[in-house]
């Protein structure tokens, strides 16, 4: 490679590698699968030792994980750096290591452990009870977690030694039973769902609110003593292990002791085996050197210890024939291709299915069925279908159904958009989560009508369609589990006081893509009774300020069904009100957009943006200068400092009930 392609390719991978690592840290997310990231690493580290002169400040290869957020958590610096591992790919990279280590120790041993495909996490403990959890953030400083980490159940908050001061290292991880409830409330909520159990853990742990930290069931394996003051004298790795453990924390089983490097590649290969089966995700295995004195001898390079590797298994591929694919309906109405062929064994485990991800992928690899196709299961992914080796030649290809395969009904895809969806509001593979929309709290606000008793009223088919809920019986909710006479009045009750509901309500439960609370009252303010909105022109709806051309396509479509008009007749019948009655007290605050920020102590941010709009106001997510006023409270972070930026006026909750008085 000559300078000048050396010099495009370095500003290319860096710019790649370096918004793969904003996405993974600070949003939770991955684009592109953990091999393809480290071989892009790798490329990048050889290219920058070959042309030193093109080592860039922002280089990923000397970053160790990302930066804290200081919006969400006050920072933590750590006394002792949690750094990251130096990767190998093959056994002749372990023997490099192993040379590098038995330079300087020729008796060294080594253990080997599972490498759990999670969060890093430091947990500081004074007298045996916890006082600190941080984030590894970019391994010099790290974010405050100590609430969120309390709500770990296998985390303990008291040791069974009362030592004076210690402080362990660990990974956040989610098992795979309680990453698949997690996407499952995500896509019955509409929620964008997490690609996989690390990304989750990630963004479950780093919550503002403790308590949904609380409810996504995160667990957490501890794998190392940073420091200690007191306590028993520990001389190597494989005995701190046990004493962790005789301490009372999680410690990942697995980890053995090897007397050379190939007794650690048997492990390992062991290890690689067996993660088919395991109930989390590992993306690797580690080895370290087990004598303590020895790691100090040893010590680290800026970046990595001298003393460990992290040893990560290839992505697996095999050929297979696609004998057909299976289309299935999600509770948001997209349509997914899963590709059904020969089954084959990846990482440990036989299978027979992969994701397709959607038309486009179809198209652009000309899939047909009877073709050989190339599976591959990176680590521990959804097997996927990475493309095609051999056509078959004698079928055309693939192409998704035009109608939907639960109901018969239309589909569509919308205009820069990947998925194809199902336009009926009646599907009855979305029915669930559309009923959880329409009896929501910002929707039809039906108390007593969760998540739960929803499904059980849906699997008895007492309820087919929103507007069944009207014509519930008591004895129908009576004979329920758990649900008595009185609880069922209760419900009954509730559903009866929805139907006094302001028209902006209605339009929101229908649950029409691109259309939130704030454009349901956009639509009820302008045209004030369901029946004007059925009359509603593209035009009509395209005149209102902040409608543009999707959301008015995608409402007057929905409207203009005949699925969505026969429910509104219905709700219509059974006496669900369907005028605008939302009157604007004054107009105090007319032309104003105000911008809320912080943690409100007095006000719902519901509350305190109803409030604005019933004075004429308006309410926005961001501040820009068409803001007029910010509402900040407690722990106001970017938002405040833009306003205060722009000169902004910002007022705090005292001042908001003087101006509403």
């Amino acid at each position: 490679m000559n300078f000048d392609a050396a010099k495009s390719r370095v500003f290319e991978l860096t710019a790649i590698l370096n918004d793969c690592i904003e996405k993974y840290y600070m949003g939770n997310e991955s684009d592109v699968s953990d091999y393809d990231y480290d071989m892009m690493m790798r490329e990048l580290s050889k290219i920058e030792d070959e042309f030193p002169e093109l080592l860039m400040p922002n280089s990923p290869t000397h970053r160790v994980g990302g930066r804290s957020d200081e919006n969400l958590f006050s920072s933590v610096t750590h006394t002792v750096p949690m750094e990251s591992l130096q990767d190998a790919f093959s056994d002749d990279e372990l023997y490099d290591f192993e040379r590098r280590v038995t330079n300087t120790f020729a008796d060294a041993e080594y253990t080997v452990e599972p490498k759990i495909d999670g969060l890093s996490c430091s947990l500081e403990y004074r007298d045996g009870v916890l006082i600190r959890a941080s984030t590894r953030g970019d391994g010099l400083v790290g974010e405050d977690v100590t609430a969120n980490v309390r709500t770990i159940r296998s985390v303990p908050l008291e040791l069974k030694e009362k030592i004076p001061f210690i402080e362990v290292r660990g990974e956040v991880y989610m098992s795979h039973d309680s990453f698949d409830e997690l996407v499952e409330k995500q896509e019955l909520n509409g929620e964008k769902t997490f690609k996989n159990p690390r990304n989750a853990a990630s963004g479950s742990l780093r919550q503002k609110d403790a308590k949904i930290t609380a409810s996504r069931k995160l667990d957490i394996f501890i794998f190392n003593i940073q420091q200690i003051e007191g306590g028993k004298e520990l001389n190597t790795h494989y005995d701190s292990l046990k004493y962790l453990s005789e301490l009372g924390f999680n410690v990942v089983s697995g980890y053995s002791l090897c007397k050379s490097i190939e007794e650690c590649i048997t492990k390992i290969k062991e290890i690689g085996d067996n993660r088919g089966q395991l109930p989390f995700d590992i993306d690797g295995a580690v080895i370290k050197v087990n004598d303590f004195s020895m790691r100090k001898a040893l010590g680290s390079t800026a970046k990595f210890p001298k003393w460990a590797v992290a040893f990560k298994y290839p992505p697996e591929e095999k050929e297979t024939k696609l004998l057909s694919v299976d289309v299935q309906v999600g509770r948001t109405g997209v349509l997914t291709p899963t590709a059904v062929f020969e089954p084959i064994t990846l990482a440990g485990t036989t299978v027979s299915r992969a994701t397709l991800n959607n038309a486009d992928f179809i198209k652009e690899k000309q899939i047909a069925i009877g073709d050989t196709i190339i599976v591959r299961k990176a680590g521990d992914i959804i097997p996927e279908v990475v493309t095609v080796s051999k056509h078959n030649g004698e079928n055309p290809e693939y192409e998704l159904p035009g109608e939907c395969p639960a109901c018969q009904s239309k589909v569509a895809r919308e205009e820069g958009e990947a998925a194809i969806r199902c336009l009926n509001p009646d599907c009855p593979a979305q029915l669930l989560r559309k009923l959880i929309h329409f009896c929501s709290r910002d929707a039809m606000d039906i108390e007593g009508l969760g998540d739960a008793v929803l499904e059980v009223l849906v699997n008895e088919k007492l309820i087919e369609k929103a507007s069944d809920i009207y014509h519930l019986q008591s004895q129908d909710i009576a004979s329920l589990e758990r649900m008595g006479e009185k609880s069922a009045q209760n419900l009954l009750n509730a559903i009866e006081n929805s139907k006094k509901n302001d028209l902006y309500r209605v339009i929101f439960a229908l649950g029409i893509r691109h259309i939130g609370q704030k454009a349901a009252k956009l639509l009820s303010k302008r045209f004030n009774t369901m029946d004007a909105l059925l009359d509603a022109t593209l035009e009509d709806v395209l005149s209102i300020d902040g409608f543009g051309d999707v959301m008015a396509k995608t409402f007057t479509d929905t409207l203009a069904l005949e699925q969505t008009r026969e429910l509104i007749n219905e709700l219509k019948s059974v006496g669900v009100n369907m005028e605008n009655l939302s009157e604007t007290e004054d107009s105090r605050f007319a032309g104003q957009t105000f911008v809320l920020t912080g943690t409100l102590s007095q006000f719902t941010r519901t509350e305190a943006s109803e409030i604005i709009e019933r004075f004429g106001g308006k309410t926005s997510g961001s501040v820009s200068k068409k803001t007029s006023v910010v509402l900040a409270g407690e722990d106001a972070g970017s938002k405040l400092r833009k306003a205060n930026e722009l000169g902004i006026k910002v007022i705090n909750e005292d001042e908001f009930k003087e101006l509403i008085k």
